[in-house]
């Protein structure tokens, strides 16, 4: 699979998924497609399951079988990266960042504690097995940095993107005192490998999907015909 930017810039407000014959890219973000070109049968719309309905708060995914075509609309100020994947990548994942994945990767759930659920809002992270791609929807272009076995790195929570799987975190704030009480909650990583982050914080009224909303109105808005439309 080939991935061409508007403009040859990774911050264009749209990418190109080219599929050869047999590629498949499994899209997360239907909404997200502004056009395909290829056979109508090439793509394929399913239930999420359950847990990835409460995730994504999203109740449809896509697949799109090569060869074809697919435009993607990224949302203001939001960039789309692409992650190489390995069999022995190790990366935990924030599931909503996840705009699409190529066929034959598979992914496993790993469940925070308590503390870090509350925080963060989010009880599971993802780790994607390869080979293949993922596409990730971040807050500007995304960053990699290394982490250090005795140094610890703090990142911000509403930052973080994905981080080794053997890597210790804790939550914390950190400075002097007027320091700590004006900062929002921060990852202090220690380990091997490399994080990925996102140098924006993101502003929930930058893009629908997003932001929460209704369990109700989100059924309603998938479901019915032009609901996406009507219902907003």
């Amino acid at each position: 699979m080939e991935i061409i930017y508007e403009n040859a810039s990774s911050q264009a407000r749209m990418a190109t998924l080219q599929l050869l014959k047999g590629e498949a890219v499994h899209v997360l973000h239907p909404n997200q497609i502004v056009a395909f070109q290829g056979r109508p049968e090439q793509r394929e719309d399913a239930l999420m399951k359950l847990p990835s309905m409460y995730r994504k708060k999203r109740l449809i995914q896509s697949r799109i079988l090569g060869p074809g075509r697919v435009l993607m609309g990224l949302p203001e100020a939001y960039s789309l990266a692409v992650v190489p994947l390995e069999a022995k990548d190790d990366l935990l994942f924030e599931f909503r960042h996840v705009l699409f994945y190529t066929e034959g990767v598979t992914f496993t759930t790993h469940l925070q504690s308590v503390k870090n659920t509350l925080i963060t809002q989010d009880l599971v992270k993802m780790q994607f097995h390869g080979p293949g791609n993922l596409g990730l929807l971040t807050a500007g272009p995304i960053h990699h940095m290394a982490l250090d076995a005795v140094e610890p790195l703090y990142v911000d929570v509403s930052c973080l993107v994905a981080y080794p799987r053997q890597a210790k975190l804790r939550l914390c704030v950190y400075g002097n005192t007027l320091a700590s009480q004006h900062m929002n909650y921060h990852w202090e990583i220690t380990g091997h490998g490399h994080v990925l982050m996102q140098p924006c914080k993101p502003d929930p009224k930058l893009d629908e999907h997003m932001k929460s909303d209704s369990l109700l109105r989100r059924i309603a808005r998938e479901v019915l015909p032009f609901g996406g439309v009507f219902i907003k």
